[in-house]
């Protein structure tokens, strides 16, 4: 009886293309960050301050219900432009960002290297740019949580407790300036875990980085702006950097006297690093079709 080996034979399929190849990653991505042990109580409490500044627009306008508690503080609840950008520019809230890039965002490409599954998102019909757009998505989804939609609440709720239009005919560019601020600062987060993410293969050792960069980037400039005494040192925090955008896009006075084209340049150099970092990890590993 003849024995026969039975080798491969070839596929003569269509591969199906779809509009969006990237959102699997992203899908798969959120829902494995939320299996992250504490990472939900730690995501429900980032959420705090946007709660009190909820509460602070309808103290805001019920001022003579509250006048007994809020004594002194009447500057502080002037809803204008300056509350919006006091609240996504916040040391605090920046601070809590980082933190959950450290929770959910140091795993998103490490884990890859060091499962080499690279490999595999590349045998299936998806591009690098897909590749990109579905890890970034992650983390845009968490982080506009805590910038966008607060800010978009914030409007809402402030022309609802108020019953009128006046809001908006005093500060008619304000929505614009929380959708671009809110924009701005999720694509920086994004890129800049998505490149410490591709430095190692130890999402320990990233989660570090990712708060270990953010942190000295600050401690660094307060240093350097004790020997040389010029406002231009700060353009090494990266925290200083987001401030400034954030002062120009609500109008606002900056803290430093430093141009906002340097803090944004640097911004959007990070975001240039993290494409050219990325296309050289992946470019080796890539499958062809």
């Amino acid at each position: 009886m003849t024995i026969r080996e039975k080798g491969y034979t070839h596929w003569d399929g269509h591969l199906l293309q779809t509009r969006f190849p990237w959102w699997p990653i992203t899908r798969t991505g959120i829902k494995l960050t939320f299996k992250i042990k504490g990472f939900r109580l730690f995501f429900v409490f980032s959420l705090i301050p946007s709660i009190i500044y909820l509460v602070g627009i309808y103290v805001s306008e019920r001022m003579e219900n509250f006048r007994f508690m809020i004594k002194g503080s009447e500057k502080i609840l002037q809803i204008n432009p300056g509350y919006f950008k006091s609240y996504l520019t916040g040391d605090f809230l920046l601070f809590m960002m980082v933190m959950l890039l450290v929770f959910g965002g140091a795993r998103l490409i490490s884990d890859d290297l060091k499962n080499n599954a690279l490999q595999l998102y590349f045998s299936r019909p998806i591009q690098t740019k897909d590749y990109f757009l579905g890890k970034a998505s992650i983390l845009l989804f968490f982080l506009l949580i805590l910038t966008l939609v607060p800010g978009l609440v914030f409007f809402l709720f402030k022309l609802i407790f108020a019953a009128s239009f006046a809001f908006v005919v005093a500060y008619p560019w304000l929505l614009l300036s929380i959708i671009i601020y809110s924009l701005l600062v999720t694509v920086f987060f994004a890129s800049y875990t998505l490149l410490l993410s591709s430095l190692s293969k130890n999402k320990r050792y990233v989660a570090v980085l990712i708060f270990a960069v953010y942190l000295f980037s600050d401690i660094i400039s307060a240093i350097l702006n004790e020997i040389f005494r010029t406002p231009y040192v700060f353009l090494f925090s990266l925290k200083v950097n987001l401030q400034q955008m954030g002062a120009l896009l609500f109008q606002q006075k900056a803290q430093y006297a430093v141009p906002w084209f340097y803090s944004f340049l640097v911004l959007a150099a990070v975001c240039a690093l993290t494409v050219l970092v990325l296309r050289k990890k992946i470019k080796g590993v890539e499958v062809i079709k």
